[in-house]
């Protein structure tokens, strides 16, 4: 489980994060969304410490990450998982190689268990077959996949995702969502998305956050976000005319059913 204690975060004098208070929890995807600018990218770099925060408290099962010294900070980030928005593979390293990566540069396993587990990884996003081949060698789609394998490769607690389905079709985003959301819960993970895909947030969405210009204007299930009652959300939900002929199309079933 993640914290976020009154987390507050400036740039030359702009707050861009404002006294945000939230709490992720674990084997749940929780997504962060909100239109650009928002601060939601800010809040993620905070979270993982790229970005020290003006104030407020980050905190990983208690441990308090704005306090950690460099070392702890070290150890903190081998349990940590990140989907970058472009995947961010290696180029000349095959996908085995890339996924192989982060073993090679923190476990104490011998090669031979590393390549194990990395190919089990592998196999779990369905990418064993093209373990060989090199990242220039395969789809968008299978690039994300080898990443999310390379996230998950040291057992991580914490996972990040990045923007996930960023220049993907949208049957393959489907696909990128089920992996994230069955990875969350086989392995019992705490993962934050950053997303502007509605199409996630409905799919995957266990807990999601809403920020509009710093500031959590809104918290609730995927189940809850189409009927929220908050203008700020539903401007930004129902910008897509797809989720606009959703709630037309709701609200004229309850209509009839209220009319027997």
């Amino acid at each position: 489980m993640i914290e976020v204690r009154n987390l507050v975060k400036e740039f030359d004098g702009t707050m861009v994060l404002k006294n945000i208070d939230a709490t992720f929890q674990k084997g749940v995807v929780n997504i962060i969304i909100g239109k650009s600018g928002s601060g939601k990218t800010v809040m993620l770099k905070c979270l993982v410490g790229l970005i020290q925060p003006t104030s407020g408290e980050i905190l990983y099962d208690g441990r308090n990450l704005t306090t950690m010294r460099s070392g702890e900070i070290r150890r903190l980030r081998r349990d940590i998982g990140m989907l970058f928005q472009g995947a961010a593979l290696f180029d000349s390293l095959t996908v085995l190689e890339n996924v192989m990566f982060p073993l090679d540069m923190f476990s104490r396993k011998n090669r031979r268990e590393r390549r194990k587990r990395a190919e089990f990884c592998l196999e779990r996003v369905d990418m064993l077959q093209a373990a060989n081949l090199l990242p220039s060698e395969i789809s968008g789609g299978m690039k994300k996949r080898a990443a999310i394998a390379r996230a998950i490769v040291l057992n991580p607690r914490y996972l990040f995702c990045d923007e996930p389905n960023s220049g993907l079709d949208p049957k393959t985003s489907q696909v990128i969502d089920e992996l994230i959301s069955d990875i969350t819960t086989d392995f019992d993970i705490t993962t934050i998305v950053v997303s502007h895909d509605m199409n996630s947030v409905i799919n995957i969405g266990d807990n999601v956050i809403f920020l509009n210009e710093g500031i959590k204007e809104w918290e609730g299930s995927k189940s809850q976000v189409m009927d929220a009652d908050n203008e700020k959300l539903n401007d930004f939900v129902f910008a897509s005319d797809l989720f606009r002929k959703i709630k037309v199309a709701e609200e004229i079933i309850s209509e009839e059913e209220k009319g027997g």
